[in-house]
Order: structure tokens, then sequence, then C-alpha cells
């Protein structure tokens, strides 16, 4: 009788322990699997980049953090960080100046935001570029647009501020006359104008962070806010324009070669999308060469050398199947590959594209 309670018991064992595994894992939710790849590849750890950096997208708008952001970008071989937060909202722009130059006259180029919750009065235009040349006057290096333009800025008849409202003419013809560089951000991933469903690539970060998503009819599509921007390329030829985060469209690479083609006063930045171009790495590598004088670097990420490091080695190296996280955070469940670009390459993309581009600002004085 003892013999068969004890086969009894090990039967129940072994049918209910591989049904309690089989329940545990069947009941993962999707934001908690976090898989530790099992791939043993190469890994290069690079400290610092090959020739000095110029970051050419960051917000450095903690100011009591800018004596911890210099050091940062000396841990990371970063010679010049760009702020992105010299709002003009405010006059925020005077504090930034003052306590940016303070710390260093020379390692932080501030580019002005113009104050859009002011559209609807008189000489909107006009009056934000004479405070934009005030701004260049005392120091600082360009204009800064970001996505609430085309997307979530209304006038007070409801309408939709369009990238390319005649209103703010004057502020890109004052660009062009200063010789400064427009950072422009307009629209965003393509995984955030479609549904948040089973088919979205970047599903869990959408659910992470619901306000991302500019799908449904309360929203223009992404190819009219982009057609809005690039008619505004074409108005002003003599204004640069540098288009943030691979001028918005990575994940078609063959048609921002085309806008760079079509629009001679078009830069693009790599920042915050190098998992984008990591997933491509053949087509990124063939893109970044082929316009190697229109490419600058950027990060959109608070100087950190460890976040640096990350993008060094996507550029550096020929690195197989890692995370990107570090450098930016989750965008997107997969790994990248390093696209081992050549020195003369990496050296227009790290600093001589932006100096060039700083430097016609200077011609213009």
């Amino acid at each position: 009788m003892l013999s068969f309670w004890k086969s009894f018991v090990n039967a129940v064992i072994f049918l209910f322990v591989p049904l309690t595994l089989y329940a545990q894992t069947n009941d993962l939710k999707l934001l908690d699997w976090k898989p530790k790849s099992q791939l043993v590849v190469k890994e290069t750890r690079i400290l610092q980049p090959k020739f000095p950096v110029i970051d050419f997208h960051n917000h450095l708008r903690r100011l009591e953090d800018t004596e911890k952001y210099l050091e940062e970008m000396d841990n990371a071989g970063v010679w010049q960080c760009v702020s992105l937060d010299a709002n003009s909202a405010d006059d925020f722009y005077l504090e930034h100046l003052r306590v940016s130059q303070k710390v260093s006259k020379d390692r932080f180029l501030l580019f002005f935001r113009p104050d859009f919750s002011k559209i609807n009065e008189p000489n909107f235009g006009e009056n934000e570029a004479k405070k934009l040349e005030k701004a260049v006057a005392m120091g600082a290096k360009g204009l800064k647009i970001s996505k609430v333009l085309g997307l979530s800025i209304k006038d007070k008849s409801g309408k939709l501020v369009t990238v390319d409202d005649p209103r703010i003419d004057p502020i890109w013809a004052k660009c062009g006359e200063l010789g400064i560089p427009v950072v422009i951000h307009v629209s965003d991933p393509k995984a955030f104008f479609t549904p948040v469903d089973q088919y979205n690539e970047r599903y869990d970060e959408l659910i992470d962070h619901p306000g991302w998503s500019f799908y449904g009819d309360e929203y223009p599509s992404k190819e009219e806010i982009l057609a809005a921007r690039n008619r505004v390329f074409a108005k002003h030829p003599n204004t640069i324009f540098v288009g943030a985060h691979v001028g918005t469209l990575p994940e078609e690479l063959h048609r921002v070669g085309m806008w760079m083609e079509c629009y001679p006063n078009f830069y693009v930045t790599i920042d915050a999308r190098i998992s984008e171009l990591g997933r491509q790495p053949y087509t990124a590598r063939r893109f970044l060469i082929k316009y190697q004088d229109r490419i600058l670097f950027g990060t959109d990420t608070p100087p950190d050398a460890e976040a640096y490091q990350v993008y060094y080695r996507f550029l550096e190296t020929d690195d197989e199947y890692f995370d990107p996280t570090g450098g930016h955070h989750l965008q997107g469940r997969w790994m990248i590959y390093g696209v081992h670009l050549p020195d003369d390459v990496l050296e227009k993309i790290y600093y001589k594209n932006a100096l060039l581009i700083l430097d016609k600002a200077k011609k213009q004085k």
C-alpha cells in the first residue's frame, strides 16, 4: 500500500510541476520579458573616441548640473556640447547663457528656442527674430525647433500651426541672414503614428509612454508634417536646417538621402537613433559614407560617459548584436550592429561637419 501512495505522489509531481512552469511562462507579460542573449560574440569597449566630438543635439536645461555636464564631457572626450534649451519663454535663454558661459566660455553651444505660445501676437515672427538676433549677439549659436510645431501648437482660432506657417518665415530668414543653423525636430518615429496594437514594433515603449502616441484623427499624419517641413527647406535655401534624429525618418534612409540631394541646405544628426541605424548596419554604413559631409554627431542624452561609449562602439567597431539602450533608452525590442566607419568619415561626423556649419555664422559677423 505504501508503494502505491509513493507512486501516486510521484505521478502527481511529475504532472503538476511542468504544468505549473508552463502556467508561469504563459502568464509572463511582454513588459516584464527581459531575455538574456546566449550569443557569445566579440565585445569592444571604446572609452574615448578616435577624434574630438561635438555633440550637436543635447538638452542641458538643468543649470545646476552644468559643471557635472562638463565633467562627463571630459570623461568621454567630448569637446563641445549643444544645448537646445535656450528658451525664449520667460527669457530663460539669458540665464542659460550666463550659467553656461560662467562654467566654460567655449564648451557649451546654446541654441535659441522660439516661444510659440505668442504665435497670436501681432508681428510674432519679427519679434522673435529680433530676440534671436539679441541672443546670437550674446553667444547663442543656432535655433531649435521642437516637435510641438506641426503636432500640438494651435492658434487662437483653434487651427493647428503648421511647420510652414508664414508667421514663422521671419525667423527662418533671420537664421539665414545670421548664418546660424536650425536644428529641427518635427514628427516622431513611424511607430508613433500607427495603432498601438499587436503589429506595432514599439508597442511596449508606447504602452509605457502613452503620451508618445500620435495616432488618431486629432493629429496630422507624419507625411503631412514632413511635407510642410520640406516646403520650408525649399522656401529658405540660404538657411541651414539640421534634421534631428536622422531627419526623423531613419526607418527609410533612402528617402532621407533623396531629401539631402534635393535640398543642399539640409543636414542630419544621428542623435537617439542608433537603435534604428544599428539594426540595418549595411544600409546605414552605406548611407553614412555616401552623405559623410552632411551628417553630424549627437546623442539627445544629458552628458554621460557610458552613454557616449555606446555611440562610439556603434560608429567605430564591427561588434555584433549589442544593446543600444544605454545610449538613450529602450527603443524597440532589438539589438544593433556596429558600422565600423573609416577614419576620415568618423572625423567628419564627430566634429568637422559641425565646425563647418558653425564657422558660417562667424563669417557672417
